[in-house]
């Protein structure tokens, strides 16, 4: 079954960036694409993707006349999604696995980070909705 598992960082603190030095950076990046290529190896990685901060971020809608219309940026959000991966995996035993196991990734001084991981099943199906 695939799921996907989103990294949430905090902005202040705990998360990724401003203040880590560039030993702290390398560690968990290191961790990172051994986890990758560990996922790999074992068959179950889909696709995994970072992503930049939020003071890069727009909300878009469409206007009356199907125009988009940005908001944002929004640079003080407390949370935000840092990274996702999608992996398919035999059950939800392995997934929460997983998701304890990246939750764990080294932040400063080698320690780990303890981040929110959200774990979600991927639909491969659209549910069964009378319209």
């Amino acid at each position: 079954m695939k799921y996907i598992l989103m990294m949430n960082t905090m902005r202040a603190g705990a998360g990724l960036g401003p203040g880590w030095s560039q030993e702290d950076f390398g560690r968990h990046i290191a961790f990172m694409m051994k986890l990758n290529r560990d996922l790999k190896d074992s068959g179950e990685f889909v696709l995994a993707e970072g992503l930049s901060f939020p003071d890069q971020a727009k909300l878009v809608k469409a206007g009356d006349d199907g125009e988009p219309i940005t908001d944002g940026v929004f640079p003080e959000s407390k949370e935000f999604l840092a990274g996702f991966w999608i992996v398919d995996v035999a059950s939800p035993e392995r997934v929460y696995q997983l998701a304890a196991h990246i939750s764990a990734a080294p932040g400063p001084g080698g320690k780990p980070l303890k981040m929110p991981i959200e774990v979600r099943p991927v639909m491969s199906v659209a549910p069964d909705v009378k319209v």
